[in-house]
């Protein structure tokens, strides 16, 4: 009677049994992994440990029913209870996307990046091996498990496991629906930022609500009706984004989302203020004057407000023309001495 494909030994039973892994439950786990062989009497031979998470930047993460690539973990954590320790011995034909995995995580979390690729020397004395033995992974100890694949040993530590809602997604595990439901919690909280003065902080919310709208209009074709929905829906992050980044100076960024705004709606009058301003501070007297003139076309209880604006361009002009005077009366002075 042969053995099953995954073969389980508690080393420590650590609590709280997890009974259900609904889709998107994180788990958070540290690994052990060794080769399996055989010595010549068919006894069981343990390779040296090639991968030890403990000795990545960080415990590995991941979420049940989002198709990781190798299923068989998936598996195992969600048969152990939280602060569980497990060895796992699993047959090769489970295990086949292992090298794939590894790559990835030691590429992702190795400590000491300039030693991540140095087993690579050897592989590249030989190209035409090399294209004989496939693809190399770029670590000689996986590039030998891709070709010759063997059972596995897996001791896993099952740290945590956080169930859907228990946790905030990041915007690349949200399905359309949960992408628009977080736009109203980014925008209060952002606000709150903004109210707290904390402009940095909440012009990062408010480029993660841009991003998720961005992200969604990339599934509608431009100028459809769905399109323009989106296009409406990110015109008050941008206008909240590029009001932070006006107070924090950074006008060129200012400039960029409002006339992103002003293509999409073109009499918007807080771009073209925000704009404005922005360029004035740039020092684009021009671009600064024709963005507050139309501001106060379009709305004329600006008109005082605008006043002082192009009051205060006039001034800078002036100071500006009186600056380059002086200098070329001085550089003029200088040449003719």
């Amino acid at each position: 009677m042969s053995n099953p494909p995954i073969q389980k030994k508690i080393i420590y039973a650590g609590k709280n049994k997890v009974t259900e892994f609904p889709p998107d439950t994180k788990v958070r786990f540290h690994f052990l992994a060794q080769v399996i062989t055989k010595d010549s009497d068919g006894k069981i031979v343990l390779g040296d440990v090639i991968d030890d998470s403990h000795k990545f930047s960080q415990p590995i993460e991941i979420l049940i029913g989002k198709k990781f690539k190798l299923e068989v973990w998936e598996t195992i954590v969600q048969t152990m209870a939280v602060n569980e320790v497990a060895e796992f011995q699993i047959e090769k034909n489970l295990c086949l996307a292992y090298p794939l995995v590894a790559k990835t995580l030691r590429d992702a979390y190795s400590k000491d990046k300039s030693k991540a690729h140095e087993h690579t020397a050897s592989s590249h004395c030989c190209g035409a091996m090399a294209l004989a033995n496939g693809p190399k992974l770029g670590y000689d100890d996986l590039n030998q498990l891709m070709e010759k694949p063997t059972d596995m040993l897996f001791r896993i530590e099952l740290l945590g496991v956080d169930l859907p809602q228990s946790y905030q997604k990041e915007t690349w595990q949200m399905d359309e629906r949960e992408r628009l439901d977080a736009l109203p919690k980014l925008k209060h909280e952002g606000n709150n930022l903004y109210q707290n003065k904390k402009y940095a902080e909440a012009s990062t919310i408010y480029a993660q609500a841009i991003g998720i709208i961005e992200q969604l209009q990339l599934k509608e074709k431009p100028g459809e009706e769905e399109w323009k929905t989106l296009a409406d829906m990110k015109i008050p992050f941008l206008l909240n984004y590029s009001q932070c980044h006006l107070l924090l100076g950074n006008y060129y960024e200012v400039i960029e989302q409002c006339s992103q705004v002003l293509n999409h709606q073109p009499d918007n009058v807080k771009a073209l203020f925000r704009r404005g301003k922005a360029h004035l501070n740039a020092w684009n007297p021009k671009e600064a004057k024709s963005d507050f003139e139309k501001a106060a076309i379009i709305d004329p209880s600006l008109s005082k407000t605008v006043q002082q604006q192009l009051d205060k361009l006039e001034e800078m002009i002036k100071e500006k023309n009186k600056s380059d005077k002086a200098w070329l009366s001085q550089a003029f002075g200088k040449t003719s001495s």
